[in-house]
């Protein structure tokens, strides 16, 4: 059991980084969060040392996590990853465990649903990322997996998205594909 808090809890050091950084974003991009307070998001983020911890692995591998709603009747603030293009630290992946297995060969390293869940964290849905567009141009040059309905899953399909043209599309792809230009996005509720 200690070793699953150590690995779910930062340093002091690295959590006083992490607090400054995601702070640092949150008063530079007030758009995504009007009308929240910044010393009621820090309060709940260190009641919740876990999430800290999720949230750091979202800046350690590119996403620059920022608050992006709160939910009134949980109480809950619902951070994105908001980087402008995919995060670079979740590339070359595939969709998931199955279609990882399915390949025979150049097999990329990892999955974006079992590297998410390792990070404790959540693929946008379509609808999230769409939610997202409304707050920047993200995913301009890149594309992010989103969390794939069953029934498209099940026919060996996934579902991606990006920004071109000024719109948001919504494309399919082999799961097992993958590509230097396509990671995820996640969402984590505080």
């Amino acid at each position: 059991m200690k070793d699953v808090e150590t690995k779910t809890k930062l340093p002091p050091e690295q959590r006083e980084e992490l607090l400054s950084a995601l702070k640092a974003r949150f008063e530079k991009n007030m758009n995504r969060h009007k009308g929240l307070e910044w010393a009621k998001v820090q309060a709940k983020l260190e009641e919740n040392t876990e999430k800290l911890w999720s949230l750091n692995e979202m800046e350690r591998t590119g996403g620059e996590p920022d608050v992006v709603g709160h939910d009134k009747k949980m109480g809950e603030h619902i951070f994105f990853d908001c980087s402008a293009e995919s995060p670079n630290g979740r590339r070359n992946v595939c969709y998931d465990r199955e279609a990882l297995d399915s390949r025979k060969e150049h097999k990329p390293e990892n999955n974006a649903i079992e590297m998410a869940a390792a990070m404790g964290i959540e693929l946008l849905t379509e609808e999230q990322y769409r939610e997202l567009q409304k707050l920047g141009n993200f995913d301009t040059k890149t594309s992010s997996w989103v969390k794939t309905p069953s029934d498209i899953r099940e026919l060996g399909g996934a579902l991606f998205c990006d920004r071109r043209f000024g719109r948001v599309f919504v494309y399919h792809n082999g799961a097992q594909s993958y590509y230097s230009g396509r990671a995820f996005r996640g969402s984590l509720r505080v």
